[in-house]
């Protein structure tokens, strides 16, 4: 099926992702830190007192709807969606739609096409997810033939957009299926082959199911793109184009990202028809509640500072470049008495689900993080990121600070700046046209204690409890078309929403 040439979106600058990149990664290595550091890079952040402004300048020019829009609902009461799906809402304490809620539902439960931008942590997960879920209520999928579809570009941000609709799915009586790369692909098609209505996956392993002939997606009605920015970034979009075009003709496609630049246009010229463009937050996500700071450390003292950060009271974030930087990280500030945890690619799906909830619980309380943590991760209360390693560019500056401050609560992103990184770093900082707070600690110093909470280290080792590993399986690829009973001892990916899935994690 060809859904091309589907907006009136007139582009004007049409940009190759290897351009739209120019300024990522830039710079040479500096050392200074056993962990690894990226000098140069990018942010794009706050505005006057550390405070987040605007900028996007990298941003496409938006589509001209033309039909109008429905105005905004006040309340979750004033709009078309299943009493059930109201009184789960009721249920879960959620009393009042936030902006991107309020601005597109209305809209997308017409069955209009919407193009959101939101920034982490608004609400964009519902504001598509109820549209989804109202809009499919009430069917039912055949075997392998799902009805809606959410491509979303990481494990996490799938297993976070799982259980965020898990109850509102059970609700109305619809089954989840989470398909994500590093799970057992034969238990996800088991899943689907026994029917589920809605699918959220990344682009990679729905393909690969496909092309099993698992899954058919000529009988999907709704499409959602969520973070279709970083799905760009990641070299996803040839796959994304090759699944969109496989949905069924005349359906409703929405696009949800925290930033609408790169080659995201691309998608919104083929796929959106006359969408309506919902524009709640500026690219570099305004919050009056997220401070910002970049404290300039000298190399002979980064690890020291790096360490009483972690000592603070609370839980913390710390970004690092690499994943042997951040193994080498843990074991140092285990050595000192700090209780942290790495998360990074190099962990199977459930040591990173069970490091999650090891940090969420306290048992853990300095979460060393690759940029697998940037999206998808959302622990509540978090009030502290601390950038170990400046991000590559400005979208995984805001990602990675995406992880507190949300939902109206506040909090704090520290980048820790070399003497080398000083000038790249101001560079990027001009040309967002951001002012944050900017100054030179050490390791002792009262001002990186009031920013952080820094204390000094106890210097006792402590020992966290080793996430439990997934037990070795066989080749699901291998041993297709084989007469074998499936085991039954572990739950199956998809299920009644509500009940437990194993691909769900509690974050």
């Amino acid at each position: 099926m060809n859904r091309s040439s589907r907006s009136s979106y007139q582009h004007p600058n049409d940009r190759s992702a290897a351009g739209a990149r120019s300024g990522a990664g830039r710079g040479a290595r500096s050392g200074g830190s056993a962990y690894g550091s990226r000098s140069g890079g990018g942010q794009r952040t706050s505005g006057a007192s550390a405070r987040q402004g605007s900028a996007g300048r990298t941003e496409f020019a938006l589509p001209v709807t033309v039909a109008p829009a429905l105005p905004a609902a006040e309340s979750f009461a004033e709009l078309d969606m299943p009493k059930a799906l109201l009184a789960m809402l009721t249920r879960q304490g959620v009393t009042s739609p936030f902006p991107i809620q309020a601005a597109t539902l209305p809209n997308t439960l017409a069955g209009r096409d919407v193009l959101g931008r939101g920034r982490t942590g608004s609400g964009k997960t519902l504001a598509f997810g109820l549209a989804l879920l109202g809009r499919t209520a009430g069917r039912r999928a055949q075997p392998r033939r799902p009805l809606a579809l959410v491509l979303v570009p990481t494990r996490e941000l799938a297993q976070q957009v799982t259980e965020a609709l898990t109850p509102y799915a059970q609700a109305v009586q619809l089954r989840l299926a989470t398909v994500v790369g590093g799970m057992s692909i034969g238990r996800q098609a088991m899943a689907l082959g026994r029917g589920a209505e809605v699918v959220i996956a990344t682009p990679g392993r729905l393909r690969d199911l496909i092309q099993r002939g698992e899954c058919r997606l000529d009988a999907v009605a709704v499409t959602v793109i969520d973070e279709a920015d970083q799905m760009a970034d990641m070299g996803f979009l040839p796959q994304v184009t090759a699944l969109l075009k496989q949905v069924a003709d005349g359906g409703q496609t929405m696009l949800f990202s925290a930033t609408l630049d790169r080659n995201v246009d691309q998608l919104v010229r083929q796929f959106l028809n006359d969408p309506v463009v919902h524009s709640v937050d500026p690219t570099a996500a305004t919050v009056s509640t997220m401070e910002h700071h970049l404290l300039h450390v000298q190399n002979h003292d980064k690890n020291d500072v790096i360490a009483h950060i972690a000592s603070r009271q609370g839980g913390v974030i710390m970004f690092t470049e690499t994943k042997h930087g951040a193994d080498r990280l843990v074991r140092d500030l285990l050595a000192n008495g700090v209780k942290a945890a790495a998360l990074h690619g190099g962990k199977s799906q459930p040591q990173r689900t069970r490091t999650l909830e090891q940090f969420r619980q306290g048992q853990v309380t300095a979460l060393i993080a690759t940029n697998v943590a940037a999206r998808g991760i959302h622990i509540d209360g978090l009030d502290l990121v601390v950038n170990i390693d400046p991000p590559a560019d400005h979208k995984d500056y805001l990602h990675r600070g995406g992880r507190t401050a949300r939902a109206g609560e506040s909090g704090t992103v520290v980048t820790l700046v070399l003497p080398g990184q000083r000038r790249e770093m101001s560079r990027m900082m001009s040309a967002a046209a951001l002012a944050p707070n900017s100054v030179s600690v050490h390791s002792t110093d009262e001002e990186l204690a009031r920013i952080t909470g820094a204390r000094v280290p106890t210097g006792t080792a402590v020992v966290v409890a080793d996430p439990v590993a997934e037990r070795p399986r066989r080749n699901d690829s291998a041993g297709r078309g084989r007469n074998r009973r499936p085991r039954t001892s572990r739950p199956a990916t998809a299920s009644r929403a509500g009940a437990p899935t194993g691909y769900t994690a509690v974050i």
